[in-house]
């Protein structure tokens, strides 16, 4: 267990508040109290109000990692909290019982402090480690100010999971203050962020300086009912510990490289591209420095030098002009073993050399990793679901809920170990539909899983001309390899139905030479479709593939490793072809309408949009978000369009929602028009059912304001006369289930495909639903939270939950159900496309995983933003109406 002064990192006033005493409260009563409680209040809701529960499918006992928990009888007190360091005289304690601190602003008693005429209370704290010799630093001193906020009553608590009481500010504050109440013990004595903690049982050295430790996630949360604590497995990236030269050593991926004394010397062992780096991934991390014959001062990493400490000048009061090399000898008898390596600045123009400084264990690492790292973090991650639910239970060891004195002073029992059980549904999955020539036209999914043996595509398009291009090198992928290759592609399209002949060219390429010019080349055949070939990790080759396909040239690109295509079996291929289809307009498959009546009865119209968010990745700050929302054109809700737009950055709320929505509508009237020859009374949707990904709880109210308002606003601009079902996806949450038995799973351990559950674990007032659509396939399976803010179609429980679950099951390229409906799934895959859209030569340009510093150039936010809109390339008219993206 690492010592309590690492907890200090992120919450330096936090062990200041925790020994407190309380006293007699004196003064005129200042504080937000809440009113009387009364039966008949009105309840309101953010989103749908709950009238039903479902009840379609096969009834099962599942549990959930949540473990029950009371509501305090006591009153609770909420004080803001200010904290500053200039004060130097040490103040008595004054709390009992215990505050608890969210680390932030906020504190909660269970008693009235002894406050001023003007509601405050101040005292004074010391803060850091004792004096231990003549020449120890003292420690700090905090000066801490409580001032009074409002009171608790939980009663509001429970009145609200009762379903008396709406989610107003005092339930909101109550759920506060218990989450902070079970966060405070674990906080004080483990490194933590916001809601998990770690400990130091399990760690794993993943490379590139970065160290995982195992931790738990903790929250508590109001259901029907009752209130339940939460739990679940975490993973926390560390930085690893060790002397600031082997950290960086590693980070640099050098980890097989002995310190030689070259390696931190600007120019022969670093760049300074490699310095910035390395400045952006260590900045912010507490280090100890350690000076022979001195105490060990701590402080934090600001960014590293470009030169060395030899090449570091300053004018000492001393010793006048000196270098940092010579100020240490002289001052503190230092001598460097590597006296041009760089520094760390540990203040303002403070520097300090590498080999100095010591990083202590159980840093949080706060800074995008890398995708080798992520992957690793997967692996460390993955648990099988009963291994994950054991380790779950055990951890109510380390949490100790019962030995908590925080949670004994504010009246909370964890009334059981054991993890709650509730009632849950297995949906029947839809009857999905292939082409008319199929052997097997139709099949029912088993597992959630099904296969393409005797089944052509629903719409198989024809390919007239298309050509090869290969990038790979001609010892590596030779004559016949190519012929083989091709007979296999071909074979494998005529299997599912797509005709096509052999490639009116094929063509080796440079992969190391102008791709554009093997494009461009190409694209002078007009072909309808161009295959690519590429040699293993060609990132930027792909780039500029689908730049010029999707929004230079307008043609479908396909490309293909060529050591997976060399020798692959026909699943391969076959799973190109599914991508193939939909890129070239056609449709794979679709539900049957017996499956999912709310979406053929064909007097409602139904169009489906799916829309998203991606953010930049921490410490992008110059990034933009991208925008994207896709809608279903056909009356099957099997093809799908795309729009996309260029935000500010790290704002959830689409800004340009209402152009997009208008967009896809008018691709929806103009399909069923001039494709499908529909009267003019059916050409318009009657029914709008829109999914949105990736919104947190507290913008619920915000979405609704903004974003339904802008689709209301386009189909009255429209003409459209709709109704509109607006949801809510929720991926990141940390709910989990497990089977009860061996029926109710699946080969993995994991609960089956398609199990549903609105009881025991729902919000208590409002109409949402947790549904795990997608077998098991590494690891525990992650259910989705879907959450209903408006439903003008007064869907019932069983008709959106059959719907959604329907939805999962036509994500063109797969046959297997997936974990949210397609049409999110689309609207994510189209975000992260954004790369593409940026020609290879722009300043702005992306790789994979945004990780690259862009060219922005100077200016303000808004004028970078308006760079960013002016370099970003909208797809060509020839593909923006097929699923490019896939």
């Amino acid at each position: 267990m690492p010592p309590k002064s690492t907890q200090a990192l992120s919450r330096p006033a936090g062990p200041a508040i925790l020994g407190l005493r309380g006293g007699a409260r004196r003064g005129a009563p200042r504080l937000q109290v809440i009113p009387a409680l009364n039966s008949g209040d009105h309840i309101t809701t953010v989103g749908v109000k709950r009238s039903a529960f479902g009840a379609t499918g096969r009834l099962v006992k599942i549990k959930i990692n949540a473990f029950p928990t009371t509501v305090p009888e006591c009153t609770i007190y909420q004080y803001d909290v200010v904290s500053s360091d200039k004060m130097t005289e040490i103040a008595p304690e004054v709390f009992n019982p215990r505050a608890v601190y969210d680390g932030r602003k906020i504190a909660f008693t269970v008693k009235r402090l002894d406050v001023d005429e003007k509601g405050s209370v101040e005292f004074k704290i010391p803060y850091g480690n004792k004096p231990s010799g003549p020449n120890s630093t003292p420690p700090r001193v905090f000066k801490i100010k409580l001032t009074e906020a409002s009171v608790v009553n939980p009663q509001v608590l429970k009145r609200f999971i009762e379903g008396n009481q709406s989610l107003e500010n005092s339930v909101l504050t109550a759920i506060t203050a218990l989450n902070v109440v079970v966060r405070m013990e674990p906080s004080l004595n483990h490194p933590f962020n916001i809601r998990s903690f770690f400990t130091d049982s399990e760690i794993s050295n993943v490379g590139l300086g970065v160290q995982l430790w195992r931790g738990y996630f903790q929250s508590v949360r109001p259901t029907i009912g009752s209130m339940f604590i939460n739990i679940d497995i975490s993973t926390g990236a560390m930085y690893m510990p060790g002397t600031l030269t082997d950290v960086l050593l590693q980070m640099l991926g050098r980890k097989n490289t002995a310190l030689n004394p070259r390696t931190f010397i600007p120019g022969p062992g670093l760049t300074a591209s490699d310095i910035r780096k390395l400045s952006r991934q260590i900045s912010g991390v507490r280090v100890t420095v350690r000076f022979p014959g001195r105490s060990d001062l701590e402080r934090v990493v600001r960014k590293l030098s470009l030169e060395g400490a030899r090449a570091m000048w300053f004018t000492s009061p001393q010793n006048g002009l000196t270098n940092v090399v010579d100020h240490l000898q002289r001052m503190y008898n230092v001598r460097l073993q590597y006296p041009d390596f760089i520094c760390a600045e540990i203040g303002n123009g403070a520097f300090i050399p590498i080999e100095l400084c010591y990083i202590k264990p159980g840093q949080i690492m706060r800074k995008q990793i890398s995708g080798e790292v992520i992957a690793k973090v997967r692996d460390f991650s993955t648990m099988k679901p009963n291994d994950r639910l054991r380790s779950i239970t055990q951890g109510l060891d380390v949490l100790a809920y019962g030995r908590s004195e925080y949670v004994q002073h504010f009246g909370m029992t964890v009334t059981s170990r054991e993890p709650l059980e509730v009632n849950a549904r297995i949906l029947v999955p839809p009857v999905l539909e292939y082409g008319k020539n199929s052997r097997q036209k139709t099949i029912t999914p088993k597992d959630g899983k099904w296969n393409m043996t005797d089944k052509h595509l629903f719409e198989p398009k024809r390919v007239t001309k298309w050509v090869l291009i290969i990038f790979e090198l001609k010892k590596h992928f030779d004559p016949v390899t190519c012929s083989k290759m091709t007979k296999a592609f071909i074979d494998a399209c005529k299997k599912v139905g797509i005709q096509i002949d052999d490639p009116a060219q094929t063509t080796w390429f440079n992969g190391q030479g102008t791709v554009e010019q093997g494009l461009v080349d190409a694209a002078r055949m007009k072909p309808t479709l161009i295959v690519a070939v590429l040699p293993t990790n060609a990132n930027d080759i792909y780039n500029k593939i689908k730049h010029f396909g999707d929004c230079v040239a307008g043609i479908p690109t396909q490309c293909m490793i060529g050591h997976k295509c060399s020798y692959a079996k026909p699943q391969y291929f076959a799973n190109v072809c599914l991508k193939l289809n939909v890129k070239l307009g056609g449709i794979n498959l679709i539900p049957s309408s017996e499956s999912v009546t709310a979406l053929t009865d064909s007097r409602y119209p139904t169009m489906i949009i799916g829309a998203d968010v991606m953010h930049p990745p921490p410490g992008a700050n110059d990034r933009p978000s991208y925008t994207a929302a896709v809608g279903s054109v056909d009356s099957h809700t099997a093809r799908y369009v795309a729009t996309m737009q260029v935000q500010k950055g790290r704002q959830e709320i689409i800004e340009h929602f209402q152009a997009m929505c208008e967009e896809l509508i008018m691709d929806y009237c103009g399909y069923h028009q001039h494709v499908e020859k529909k009267t003019p009374a059916q050409i318009k949707p009657k029914r709008i059912i829109v999914y949105r990904d990736g919104v947190s709880e507290g913008q619920f109210k915000e979405v609704l304001d903004t974003e339904l308002a802008a689709l209301k606003a386009a189909c009255k601009k429209l003409a459209v006369d709709a109704k509109i079902t607006f949801i809510i996806v929720a991926k990141r949450h940390h709910i989990r289930f497990f089977p009860t038995s061996r029926e109710t799973a699946d080969d993995t351990g994991n609960c089956q495909a398609g199990t549903v559950v609105d009881r025991g674990i729902g919000h208590p007032t409002e109409f949402d639903f947790y549904l795990q659509s997608h077998g098991g396939l590494l690891g525990t399976s992650r259910p989705t939270h879907y959450s209903v803010l408006h439903d003008e179609n007064q869907m019932t429980p069983d008709n959106l939950q059959t719907l959604t679950n329907a939805l999962c099951y036509v994500y063109a390229r797969s046959t297997r159900a997936v974990s949210i409906p397609a049409p999110v799934y689309y609207a994510d895959m189209v975000c992260s496309r954004a790369n593409y859209h940026f020609s290879p030569d722009s300043p702005l340009g992306m790789d994979e995983d945004w990780s690259a510093s862009s060219d922005t150039g100077s200016g303000t936010p808004a004028e970078i933003l308006e760079k960013y809109r002016r370099f970003f390339k909208p797809v060509h008219k020839d593909q923006r109406k097929k699923m490019y993206f896939q």
